[in-house]
């Protein structure tokens, strides 16, 4: 089954996903820097505009035990800025820049879901699409140019804002995550490894665990969810760019095992199994090079 968004948010998570994408399923995040500025002395356009299309399989939201699949139009922006830069690592405002250490802000997103669709949330409010903002910093603990490879530690702190007309503060997420980047692999494959646990506050999990007295069940009790805990996750993406074609895709493995919020009765899973794949055109570059290392 293939699911249709409000436009607004269909663009959000489009956005996100090139050209550096890497789905972490609810929310959907910018996954590993699958260059990892691995190229370095290298020049090129200051911008790249492109156009494709992704497919995606995901769950409702995490803990769900159904899955939409999702085809969305897939842009392909690169702006290679001093502070500003949509790269691989995601669309961001560079604050700190150093050998080792890095801090710029950074977005993910979540998708929307219908609860007339779910059988869990039967009866319940809609899931809004959630957008998260918020400072992120890197480590680089240990890393080879010349055998381009780098491996990262990351502490990203993000607060969590539904994507309607009337926006709400839901929460506060933190998912600290080791990252491994390999570059030029089989003839010009970039893969990116990640893995880490997953932390959000009380106000974030009640958003989407919590069952309030109005909608409780035979079959699905009252429900407060606690803050805390929230599982881990494990992802692996790659990509490579031919020419004027950049293609992309990624697979993770999402665990609730010992989540805070394990025994809400929205919670029919406690792992997952996630996939999607890319494929953009690029259109436009700028004139202007720049240098650059991914």
């Amino acid at each position: 089954m293939t699911r249709r968004f409000p436009a607004a948010a269909l663009m959000l998570l489009s956005t996100l996903l090139a050209p550096g994408w890497a789905a972490a399923a609810e929310p959907i995040q910018p996954g590993p820097d699958v260059d990892a500025g691995l190229n370095p002395g290298t020049k090129r356009p200051l911008w790249e505009l492109g156009l494709g299309v992704a497919g995606l399989r995901l769950p409702d939201y995490r803990g769900s035990d159904q899955y939409r699949g999702y085809l969305l139009p897939l842009p392909y922006v690169v702006y290679r800025g001093t502070f500003l830069r949509a790269d691989r690592d995601g669309a961001r405002a560079l604050l700190l820049d150093t050998q080792r250490l890095k801090v710029d802000v950074s977005v993910a997103a979540s998708t929307p879901t219908r609860s007339r669709d779910n059988e869990a949330r039967q009866g319940m409010p809609n899931l809004p699409a959630v957008g998260e903002i918020g400072p992120n910093l890197n480590y680089t603990i240990a890393a080879s140019v010349k055998d381009r490879w780098r491996l990262d530690v990351r502490f990203p702190l993000r607060a969590a804002v539904t994507l309607q007309r009337s926006p709400e503060f839901i929460g506060t997420t933190f998912s600290p995550h080791l990252n491994l980047d390999l570059a030029g692999l089989g003839g010009g494959w970039n893969l990116g490894m990640l893995t880490g646990p997953l932390f959000a506050d009380r106000k974030y999990h009640e958003h989407f665990y919590g069952v309030d007295a109005a909608y409780a069940t035979t079959t699905r009790p009252e429900y407060h969810a606690r803050g805390g805990y929230a599982g881990w996750q494990a992802l692996a993406a790659t990509s490579r760019r031919f020419d004027n074609m950049w293609v992309g895709g990624f697979v993770r493995y999402d665990s609730l095992r010992g989540a805070t919020f394990q025994d809400s009765p929205l919670v029919r899973s406690r792992s997952a199994l996630t996939m999607g794949f890319g494929v953009s055109w690029i259109l436009a570059t700028s004139s202007e090079l720049v240098p650059s290392s991914d």
